[in-house]
């Protein structure tokens, strides 16, 4: 597929924005106390990283396999809640962020078939964000008024 300089640009941004959710998620499973929450950050990391590689793939590059290169931060006792509370919040900020720039390169696509390949992620991402919101209200994290 040919890539305009601007799509490539996007593209590049996209799959930096892939690697820290990657990492993101993957650390946060090891650092989460609920198994739940351990479980959904998991499958989300996994997700990340079909999204990671087909934008590689889109490059033109190879897909590689995106490792946890961050500290890991051992939670404080008597704090269990109030991790996973932290881990989340900044995980839907995380989604909210990605979606949004998701957005500008879908309607900076001159490519129709890139934009639907886009725009199935943009969906993902999207449904990641509902996933966590979700757990955080279920339990008790997030009461939107």
């Amino acid at each position: 597929m040919k890539l305009t300089q601007k799509e490539k640009s996007l593209l590049q941004d996209q799959l930096s924005h892939e690697e820290v959710c990657i990492q993101k998620y993957q650390s946060y499973a090891q650092q989460a106390q609920d198994p739940q929450l351990q479980q959904l950050f998991n499958q989300y990391a996994s997700q990340e990283q079909q999204h990671y590689n087909t934008i590689s793939q889109l490059l033109g590059n190879q897909p590689q396999q995106v490792g946890q290169q961050q500290a890991q931060i051992q939670p404080q006792v008597g704090m269990k809640g109030q991790q996973d509370a932290m881990l989340c919040n900044d995980m839907l900020m995380t989604e909210k962020y990605v979606s949004n720039a998701y957005d500008t390169t879908i309607f900076e696509a001159s490519n129709s078939q890139l934009r639907q390949q886009l725009q199935h992620i943009q969906q993902e991402e999207q449904q990641h964000g509902e996933g966590i919101f979700n757990y955080m209200q279920e339990n008790g994290m997030y009461q939107p008024q």
